[in-house]
């Protein structure tokens, strides 16, 4: 949705929720997050409460991160840990020099980067790691790959892929 929406499921289910983020304390709940050039963030707690995420520039402005963690600490989280997807990265992400201040603005200055053909461009993942830093989730991975120039994932800017990628999280023992 391109938003900072956060939704909250108490058990399995096979709907599909339309949300920028979901987070559960569900021990018996998986949960996935679809995307193809935007990040995508898996979070666990050490009490058991997982989210997952989808983190574009949109959602990234409009506070996608911080509520996704919000939610999670209203839920009984202490400290929340973070895995990153692979997403476009600045050499293949050209934004109007305008849009990119607007960004910065709020974002920081470290998302202003350099695409490859030398124009202006959004750093994506450097965005991710502000945004988790402000919201004091630690990230404890991060896939390096850019979707946009790697053969290896989908990618709507390259092909206009209609797949897209799932990243999904769930507590591996019980509670």
């Amino acid at each position: 949705m391109h938003g900072a929406q956060v939704a909250e499921v108490d058990g399995p289910s096979a709907a599909l929720v339309e949300s920028d983020a979901i987070v559960t304390s569900s021990p018996a709940t998986a949960l996935g997050v679809l995307g193809a050039d935007c990040a995508l963030l898996g979070l666990a707690s050490p009490e058991g409460i997982i989210g997952v995420a989808h983190a574009g520039w949109r959602g990234l402005l409009a506070g996608v991160v911080g509520a996704t963690a919000d939610k999670m600490r209203a839920r009984g989280a202490s400290r929340l840990e973070a895995v990153l997807s692979a997403c476009v990265h600045e050499e293949c992400y050209p934004f109007a020099a305008s849009d990119l201040d607007r960004l910065a603005a709020v974002l920081g200055d470290e998302v202003i980067g350099t695409a490859s053909d030398g124009s202006p461009a959004f750093d994506l993942p450097a965005a991710v790691r502000g945004r988790l830093a402000a919201a004091e989730v630690e990230l404890v991975a991060a896939a390096e790959g850019c979707t946009a120039c790697s053969g290896e994932y989908f990618s709507f800017r390259r092909h206009h892929d209609a797949a897209r990628h799932l990243l999904g999280v769930w507590l591996d023992r019980p509670r």
